[in-house]
């Protein structure tokens, strides 16, 4: 028990504080964290147990305060352990959020013309995707009605081959489609065609009416080779190796989530 001597309201703040440092502990302990996350420095303030510790410090409370908050909060989650995955979703959104920040200007960038729907729109949506994966082709249909019933939306295509040979000479030939000013009828024929093999290729492209001497020169440059390392590295930034992976504002969504999920992440960015 609280020792009686010490009023009942006392630093109320602090017992939200440290209620919520012993929370974000057990959803740590709940995601196993390494050996190394475990024993970041007590100087760290993204550490909870070091931010329990200052503040225990700080307001000069008692163990036997301190166990008995411990005890409450122990209680408290035993009682109600749905709340350990919500603090987990609620991490991890917040660690997504701080990896966006330092990649989104990139992210939203588009390699010249792999884009579709409003070229200026104010809504962004990325889609990293792999011609070789069903998922995304099942999302196609749902993308299409984003661009049809929103215009402002801007979609930006990156290229994300990471099922094999086949999907790299497709992205190849997309980023060249691009450099055309045909990406989308390339995407959109690709996708119709099947798996990325060089018969499907070709197929495609010749859908899209492309000019193969000058695609193949662009397919195979620098330019193209440095766009898919790019898409790459920015994908592990985020923290993220599948497909499709959606980004739009605050939100990163894997898999064929469906129209009303890539709309509402559209609709409330944040």
């Amino acid at each position: 028990m609280i020792n009686s001597a010490k009023p009942a309201t006392r630093n109320p703040l602090l017992y939200v504080m440290l209620g919520g440092c012993l929370l974000a502990l057990a959803a740590a302990l709940y995601l196993t964290f390494s050996a190394d996350a475990r024993s970041a420095s007590a100087s760290d303030s993204s550490d909870p147990v070091a931010a329990a510790d200052s503040a225990v410090r700080t307001a000069n409370i008692s163990q036997n305060e301190r166990r008995a908050m411990e005890a409450i909060v122990r209680e408290y989650i035993l009682t109600h352990p749905e709340i350990i995955p919500e603090a987990v979703d609620v991490l991890q959104k917040r660690d997504t959020q701080g990896r966006l920040a330092g990649s989104r200007s990139a992210i939203e960038t588009p390699f010249p013309g792999a884009v579709a729907g409003n070229p200026n729109g104010n809504q962004v949506l990325v889609e990293f995707f792999d011609y070789a994966c069903g998922f995304c082709r099942a999302s196609l249909p749902d993308l299409n009605r984003i661009i049809a019933e929103n215009n402002d939306v801007k979609v930006v295509f990156r290229e994300f081959p990471i099922l094999g040979e086949g999907s790299q000479k497709a992205a190849r030939m997309a980023l060249a489609a691009a450099e055309q000013g045909k990406y989308r009828a390339f995407h959109d024929a690709m996708f119709a065609a099947g798996k990325p093999t060089d018969q499907n290729i070709a197929a495609a492209a010749q859908a899209a009416a492309l000019d193969m001497a000058r695609a193949q020169k662009v397919a195979g440059s620098d330019a193209v080779t440095q766009e898919l390392q790019k898409n790459f590295q920015l994908a592990q930034s985020v923290g993220f190796n599948g497909t499709p992976t959606w980004v739009t504002g605050d939100h990163v969504l894997e898999g064929a989530v469906g129209y009303d999920a890539l709309n509402e992440a559209i609709t409330n960015p944040s």
